[in-house]
């Protein structure tokens, strides 16, 4: 009978450990978080143009995305010369503007030609604008179905002016505020234009033209090949500025040009804003809590740029490749567009061919 009894002692301590144990693990305390994870969302990774669902369609360098409605994105298909459509649910890709054959040729949807459709935007009036970097022009898609140039010759110039008789040289980045209004980072000409919508009236906005980094007034302050483009909820622009290898901002109430991000020298280092360092930021984009993510392009990583200031690496490890996987231990090849929606940010992964996504760890 004792050795029954202490039997009996024994498995009660065994079990009772094992309970402890378990609340311990799990509903007695936080569940573990996991970091941020990149999978492969859209595309074979192959060149191609070719429509279907996630890794069965293709894309050729696809070089910018966009949030399009609740359900879609555009993607700006840059070597096919189309804008296509890309279901944030399904992943099923469509051709929304552009025959395929590269050139400026205005129409409905799928009969009007693009060349090389850099990035996008929407104004407040659902309206689609695409800088046609190639084609050195606006074009607009209206919500008619029907392809416009809106501004630009069609050369490459320096030329302000109303719609078909302004200039630009390489138009890239491009955003859209309340007051009707464009902004496009014309990036050989070293400055960001504005189009008023309304008019198609086109004027420099910042910048002299000339390669340089200086911070200072709009009209004095210098850029060097600016590319990307976002705006804040206060109307504040902000500029990726390619060889300067920083980002730059644009305070619209005051007309002054600051450096928002990075000390202007090549590098992956991380930090305060004035210190880290980027390489070829192409692509920004904000989230809803004000912190702004950047496509270090030649760096292959995404960085982080906090509320506070605080730059990081959010993902990639800094080596080209196609792996998905942890964020850490991930690996892009040339990103440049990108976009936050929900719990994921999007990029568009140019030399991979491919959309992908950072899912936010929970």
């Amino acid at each position: 009978m004792k050795t029954i009894n202490h039997f009996k002692v024994f498995i009660f301590i065994i079990a009772t450990s094992i309970i402890f144990f378990s609340c311990s693990k799990g509903g007695g305390s936080k569940p573990k978080t996991s970091g941020p994870t990149v999978s492969t969302f859209a595309g074979t990774g192959s060149s191609g143009a070719t429509n279907g669902t996630g890794t069965s369609a293709s894309f050729t360098f696809p070089s910018s995305i966009i949030v399009a409605s609740s359900s879609e994105f555009y993607i700006g298909d840059f070597g096919n010369s189309l804008i296509r459509t890309l279901n944030i649910s399904t992943a099923a890709t469509a051709t929304f503007a552009g025959n395929g054959t590269a050139g400026l040729l205005n129409g409905t949807l799928t009969s009007a030609e693009f060349n090389g459709p850099a990035n996008i935007v929407l104004d407040a009036s659902g309206d689609v604008f695409v800088s046609d970097e190639q084609n050195h022009v606006i074009r607009e898609i209206t919500i008619a179905g029907n392809v416009i140039t809106v501004a630009g010759t069609g050369t490459a110039g320096y030329q302000d002016g109303v719609g078909t008789a302004a200039a630009f040289d390489h138009p890239e980045g491009i955003v859209a505020d309340a007051s009707g209004n464009l902004f496009v980072a014309d990036g050989h000409n070293n400055v960001v234009r504005k189009i008023v919508i309304a008019t198609g009236a086109v004027s420099t906005y910042a910048g002299t033209s000339v390669a340089a980094f200086n911070n200072g007034p709009i009209a004095s302050a210098t850029f060097n090949d600016p590319y990307g483009m976002t705006i804040d909820a206060s109307g504040n622009l902000y500029v990726t500025d390619v060889l300067n290898n920083c980002i730059r901002k644009i305070t619209v109430s005051t007309g002054m040009v600051t450096t928002y991000a990075g000390s202007g020298t090549q590098g992956l280092t991380n930090g305060s804003a004035a210190t880290a360092t980027f390489y070829y930021p192409l692509g920004c984009a904000f989230d809803s809590d004000g912190n702004m993510y950047v496509s270090d392009t030649y760096n292959n990583v995404i960085r982080k740029v906090a509320s506070n200031g605080t730059v990081t690496t959010f993902a990639g490890s800094g080596v080209s490749g196609a792996a998905d996987g942890p964020a850490a231990s991930a690996t892009f090849n040339f990103p440049i567009g990108i976009v936050v929606n929900g719990n994921g940010i999007y990029v568009a992964d140019t030399h991979n061919n491919s959309i992908r996504k950072i899912t936010v760890g929970q």
